[in-house]
């Protein structure tokens, strides 16, 4: 079909799971799940409602009649009460029971819950299979040192894989987010017009404890530990907002991963994958463009910007409901969900993919690395008898004249000739060059790395051995 517009996100970036997951099948289907949940509920607490009524809805709680539902919606104009007319149309015992004591929000929001559950459950997935080669990465490259920068300026030496380990913290922080949003997540239950449950205290003829048992029952059904306690027609939107809060860090965290690689890859130490056929760009054949990391950075800003949102739609609903909040939440949940799961499956690829080339690393580091050595090599003038504070101010000399011939005359870096041309530091130019392993300079980046895979990612890794092993679905 191509005389419409058709989202970018279902034709282009996300998974077909998570397209699954907010698909009319699954929202329609969660429906006929909730009403079957309601009227088992309200027969075991006493309503005469009989097991062939109920029996007749599950017969029919995935065969869903879209034309009749289409068709009544256009003559009603509310999508709820066409489904359940539509519902009624193919079970006409229990006809009279569907949705008894619910409004809309019934099945509106609790779908709306499981669906965003569901989702959770596959970022997380793909969240943890990321964490998983990451670590991989920073494990192999733990010991290869590279400079590191502050103000993208040459500083102090890293390694490879402390750098990825600094990748890696930022998605463990976003899974705990995570975790603890799936953790904290409920059901809204069965509250009724504005959230009093006052219709289902009349139908249980003022028993209380009946309401409240409703509530507990639906949410077990449902494969949820309870319900929200207190509501209006509809859960709090703030529930919204957090969770779209979580995928916005997922997204912060991609996006600074992508930046570092686009950069690495600029200085050409490091490369995303680029395939056998890959075009690089149409003029310059010889290009090889970071085209996923920039995608992600792409995608990445939008999640981000996506977070306002839900804020907006949970500060400006009105009492205990407004239905301003209706066309939003179609756009924006399922939309931040589509995205993080491209920019998660992007993630993936590239991180499996990743190449990493040592001998350009090695000849950056040496460049710059005589530098950065200034304070050692002074040391070991000193320890041959040299002046600490002679030293220092001559060392600095030297510095500057070495870094004149470099940014001015575009000279290699003679710094390590000069100081063995000086006679106050008694150093040769063998001694100075056996003291440039990078090694030496890379402080504790590698037990860094060790200890932190082995403390923290491998135990969690462990723990969710079971969903690892993904492989990235990636489309154009």
């Amino acid at each position: 079909m191509t005389d419409r517009y058709q989202s970018p996100l279902s034709e282009r970036y996300a998974g077909k799971e998570m397209q699954s997951i907010f698909s009319p099948d699954r929202k329609f289907k969660t429906w006929r799940r909730l009403w079957v949940a309601l009227a088992e509920v309200e027969k075991e607490l006493g309503l005469p409602i009989s097991s062939e009524q109920i029996d007749e809805l599950k017969a029919h709680q995935d065969d869903i009649n879209y034309d009749v539902a289409t068709q009544r919606e256009k003559e009603v104009r509310h999508d709820v009460m066409s489904h359940v007319y539509a519902y009624g149309i193919q079970c006409p015992k229990a006809k009279g029971i569907i949705h008894l004591g619910a409004t809309s929000c019934y099945v509106g929001d609790n779908t709306d819950i499981i669906i965003m559950t569901e989702a959770l459950k596959l970022v997380r997935r793909k969240l943890l299979n990321v964490i998983d080669e990451l670590a991989r990465f920073a494990e192999k490259y733990k010991d290869l040192p590279t400079l590191a920068f502050t103000h993208f300026q040459p500083a102090q030496p890293t390694t490879v894989g402390k750098r990825a380990a600094l990748w890696l913290h930022d998605l463990t922080m976003d899974l705990e987010d995570l975790d603890y949003i799936l953790g904290s997540i409920r059901l809204l239950g069965s509250k009724g017009t504005t959230g009093t449950q006052a219709s289902f205290l009349e139908l249980f003829d003022g028993n209380m404890d009946k309401v409240r048992r409703a509530d507990d029952m639906i949410a077990e059904k449902l494969g949820f530990s309870g319900c929200y306690p207190v509501s209006g027609q509809t859960y709090s939107r703030k529930v919204d907002s957090r969770v779209v809060n979580v995928l916005a860090g997922i997204a912060q965290s991609a996006h600074k991963f992508s930046n570092d690689i686009r950069l690495l890859q600029h200085l050409k130490e490091v490369e995303e994958p680029f395939e056998k056929s890959q075009i690089g760009s149409s003029a310059m054949a010889y290009k090889r463009n970071p085209m996923r990391s920039e995608r992600m950075a792409s995608l990445s800003n939008y999640v981000m910007a996506d977070v306002m949102n839900p804020m907006l739609v949970s500060s400006t609903q009105w009492f205990e409901r407004t239905l301003d909040d209706s066309a939003n939440k179609r756009l924006s949940i399922p939309e931040g969900f589509l995205a993080v799961d491209g920019i998660l499956d992007l993630y993936l690829n590239v991180v499996d993919g990743l190449v990493v080339y040592p001998k350009v690393i090695e000849k950056h580091m040496m460049a710059e690395l005589p530098f950065m050595a200034t304070e050692n090599i002074m040391m070991d003038a000193v320890k041959a008898g040299g002046d600490r504070q002679e030293l220092h101010e001559r060392i600095r000399e030297l510095s500057m004249e070495a870094g004149r011939n470099v940014k001015v005359n575009g000279l290699d870096n003679n710094l390590l000739e000069l100081i063995a041309a000086d006679s106050s530091f008694n150093l040769s130019l063998e001694d100075l060059k056996k003291s440039m392993d990078p090694k030496r300079y890379v402080g504790c980046a590698p037990a860094q790395v060790t200890a932190y895979l082995e403390e923290i990612v491998k135990p969690l890794l462990k723990e969710n051995r079971d969903i690892l092993g993904m492989k990235a679905e990636i489309h154009v």
